[in-house]
Parts: structure tokens; C-alpha cells; sequence
């Protein structure tokens, strides 16, 4: 965990970055009017360039990539030119000064641990604990690791799974067999099964980050490079229990995507680019003749939508950065839902979405709706494709979604929380307020 000293100081580094930037750019104003002109200019052109690149294909697209990339060269040859090479270099500076303190000033605590859990707390080491692995998962994290071997050395019976294996299966075997911990050493998808064994018996369930993306793991503020380390948990852990969602039938652990997203996770090269596969696919599923989306939901004011053919229903809410999963969250423990909505109503909407997605401000979206619920209902009059934590799946209407508060016993290394994600801010009026509290001792003000 952090220390707040420590917070506070980064974020009073980001605050006197950013106003190093600030100055700069009122340097140049009052300077170069014409050079500061050019630039804002080059970045108009840029962004115009990667509007392009991220929208069409083709010939267009390469010629979006040159415009992008002459223009930012434009740039920093119109300021070159203008002797003002030194404002360039600290503009440069005070950004990249900006971009790394608030990061730090913003990391924040492992939802692993709370305030609740007194320091140095641990369960009893678990009698008899299982560690179901998935073999192809994260290709082939747990041979490459041994996983098999290494949880043996410390008395944890691993399962690997075959070809055939109904997992859910394997797991309440394992629990009638007298376990009392079990892991699941895989991704999202399989944690999420395990989990819901897991929590139907309120037994502790271990995550091993051996998927490909792990974003459980990263919310529970594991290292994901570690993956030998996290099996501490079942010697040497702490244990929180934190929220799961469910959908009809299914539990998840991280998010359900509806509506095009859906249809994207379904596609065969969504695993290995995810955002590649997005910005080429969005177009094509919004655009003219394409099929409807048909999603009905009523927005935070109770207002009936059908106009948002994107939607993303998170078990607590991100603090989102891209919809195709970059985002990361805060606390685990909330018992809300996280529910982000794009609404489309024009053709400019849809190369408006796909820019931001692509260049990772995608919360900058006109259309772009965000609230919490503890329940959430979204009606169809034909079945909806779900991306249920990564997982493509078709779901009969109504999609009833809950929050389940406090419904997994989850057991943690020690130093979890040195893994906790981080987050970046921009130069905006609420991400410098957020910096300004930290910065004053007060960040949830």
C-alpha cells in the first residue's frame, strides 16, 4: 500500500508539471503567435489523419497515416524554425513529467486489502487446497512455469485439465474431496467458473494470473508477471472478500459486453488484437446497411434507450480508458454494477468512437453514458450476443444483471498490493480537481 506522504507528493509534482506545460504554451503565445498557430494547426491535422486511418481501409487509411504523421512532423519543424526548439523541449518535458507523476499520484490500493482487514491478519493455512490449471491458457503459461511442479513443492494438489474437462465439474469434485482452498490457474473466463463454485460453497478461491490478459489479477492488484509467486496465496495469503455480477445464470468477475462489442469479442482474431480487430470491425457493424442493434435499457435518468448499440456492464466500476477492456478498477467491494453506454446517432459518432478508442480517451466520447446500478435490466426482442468476461455466449432477453456484494472469499500474497494498477490523468478541469485533493490531503472530497 502506498503511503498517502507519497501520494501526495507525486500529485503536487503532476500539479507543478502541468502548470509547466500551461506556461509554456503561454510562452509560445505570447512569443509566436504564428508559431503556436502552426502548431495547433499540425495537431488539428494530425488528429484529422488518425480520424481517417482508424475509419477507412485501403489506400485511405495509409493516406490518414501520412497526414497523421506529416503534420506532427509539421510540428516540430514550424517550432524548430522559430528558434523555439527550448519551448519544445520543456513542453515535451513538463508533459511527459505530467503523464508519469499523476500516474503515481493515482495508483491506488490494492482492492485486496481494506481498512477493515487488521495489518498482519491471516487465515489459517489451508489444509487441503487445489489448483486447477489450464495447460493452453495464456499459451502455455503453466508449463512454461511448471506450475504443476511448484505448487506441489508447497502441498497444493494440482489438477490439469484435459481435452473434455467440464471444469465446473472438476471444481465442486475438488470441493466434495474435502478441499478448503481452491485456485484457478488460467484466464478470466475460467476464473470466473471457478469462482462461482467457489463462492457457492464459501470456500476461498485463489487466482493465478496464467491467462493471457489477466484483468482479474490486475484488479486484485497481483504482479501478472509473477505467476509462480501467486501461489503465496494458499501459504501466505491474506483474504478479503470482495463482490462477483451475475447475468440470468452466469457469474462474472470482470465485465459482459452487449451489442457490437459482443460481436467483436466473437471474432476468431479478437484474442490476438483486440484493438486492431476493433477499429477495423466497428465501421462495418455500425455503418449503412448494417443490422440494427437491438438493445432497450432505461439510462440514469430513466430515460428508455434504444439508440446505443454498445454496451458494457462491469461487476464495479472502471475507470475506463479504451471499452475494449484497458480500463482497470478502483475497489472490488463497492456492490454496484459499472454500466457504460455508447450512444450512436449520427455517421460522424462512429469515426468520433473509434479515434478516441484508438488513441485510449474513449471516456471523451460525446455519446458516452456512465453510472452505477445494483441491478440493471437490458430487454431485446431476439437472443443478444454477451462477450461474458472475454467468453462469446447467446443470451435469451431480458438480461437481468445483479451485483452479488461481498460474495467471494478471495485469499491474496502479502504483497498483492504492489501490484496495483495505475492510472493516468490528462489536462482536465476533473483529473486536475483529483490531483488538487490528493494534493491537499483530501482525495475523496
Amino acid at each position: 500500500m502506498k503511503r498517502p506522504g507519497t501520494a501526495r507528493i507525486w500529485a503536487w509534482i503532476a500539479l507543478v508539471a502541468a502548470a509547466g506545460v500551461l506556461a509554456t504554451l503561454a510562452v509560445l503565445l505570447a512569443d509566436d503567435v504564428v508559431a503556436l498557430l502552426l502548431v495547433l494547426v499540425a495537431l488539428g491535422l494530425a488528429g484529422a489523419g488518425l480520424w481517417i486511418a482508424t475509419t477507412r481501409r485501403g489506400i485511405a487509411r495509409l493516406l490518414g497515416i501520412a497526414v497523421a504523421v506529416a503534420a506532427l512532423a509539421g510540428g516540430v519543424v514550424a517550432l524548430v524554425a522559430q528558434g523555439l526548439i527550448g519551448e519544445l523541449v520543456a513542453l515535451v518535458v513538463a508533459i511527459a513529467a505530467f503523464g508519469a507523476a499523476s500516474r503515481m499520484a493515482l495508483r491506488r490500493q490494492s482492492p485486496g486489502r481494506t481498512d477493515s482487514m487488521q495489518p498482519g491478519a491471516r487465515p489459517a493455512r489451508a489444509r487441503s487446497a487445489v489448483l486447477l490449471i489450464n495447460p493452453k491458457s495464456g499459451g502455455g503459461k503453466a508449463e512454461r512455469f511448471d506450475l504443476a511442479g511448484e505448487a506441489g513443492k508447497r502441498g497444493i494438489r494440482a489438477v490439469v485439465l484435459e481435452r473434455g474437462d467440464d471444469l465446473l465439474e472438476l471444481a465442486e469434485q475438488a470441493l466434495s474431496d474435502g478441499a478448503d482452498v481452491i485456485g484457478m490457474a488460467g484466464g478470466d473466463g475460467s476464473q470466473a467458473l471457478v469462482a462461482t463454485v467457489a463462492m457457492r460453497h464459501n470456500v476461498p478461491h485463489v487466482c493465478i494470473p496464467a491467462g493471457t490478459r489477466n484483468h482479474f489479477a490486475l484488479d486484485l492488484g497481483l504482479d501478472r508477471d509473477d505467476v509462480v509467486g501467486a501461489l503465496d496465496a494458499f501459504t501466505d495469503g491474506v483474504e478479503q472478500r470482495i463482490d462477483l455480477a451475475r447475468v440470468n445464470e452466469h457469474v462474472f468477475v470482470n465485465n459482459a459486453s452487449l451489442g457490437v462489442y459482443a460481436q467483436v469479442v466473437q471474432s476468431d482474431a479478437y484474442r490476438d488484437a483486440k484493438l486492431e480487430t476493433w477499429a477495423q470491425m466497428l465501421p462495418e457493424l455500425l455503418g449503412p446497411g448494417a443490422p440494427p442493434i437491438d438493445l432497450e435499457f432505461e439510462g440514469p435518468d430513466g430515460t428508455e434507450l434504444h439508440d446505443a448499440p454498445l454496451v458494457l456492464v462491469s461487476n464495479n466500476p472502471y475507470q475506463l480508458t479504451r471499452l475494449a477492456g484497458a480500463g482497470t478498477r478502483a475497489r472490488l467491494d463497492t456492490g454496484r454494477l459499472g454500466i457504460v453506454a455508447a450512444r450512436i446517432r449520427a455517421a460522424s459518432d462512429i469515426a468520433e468512437l473509434v479515434m478516441f478508442e484508438t488513441v485510449g480517451q474513449a471516456q471523451r466520447f460525446r455519446g458516452l453514458l456512465e453510472w452505477s446500478e445494483a441491478r440493471f435490466e437490458v430487454r431485446s426482442r431476439s437472443p443478444v450476443a454477451v462477450g461474458l468476461d472475454g467468453e462469446a455466449l447467446m443470451l435469451e432477453p431480458p438480461l437481468q444483471f445483479v451485483s452479488l456484494p461481498g460474495a467471494l472469499r478471495v485469499r491474496l500474497p502479502q504483497r498483492a498490493s504492489n501490484g496495483a494498477a495505475a492510472t493516468a490523468a490528462s489536462l482536465t478541469r476533473d483529473d486536475l480537481t483529483a490531483l488538487s485533493r490528493i494534493a491537499t490531503g483530501h482525495p475523496r472530497s
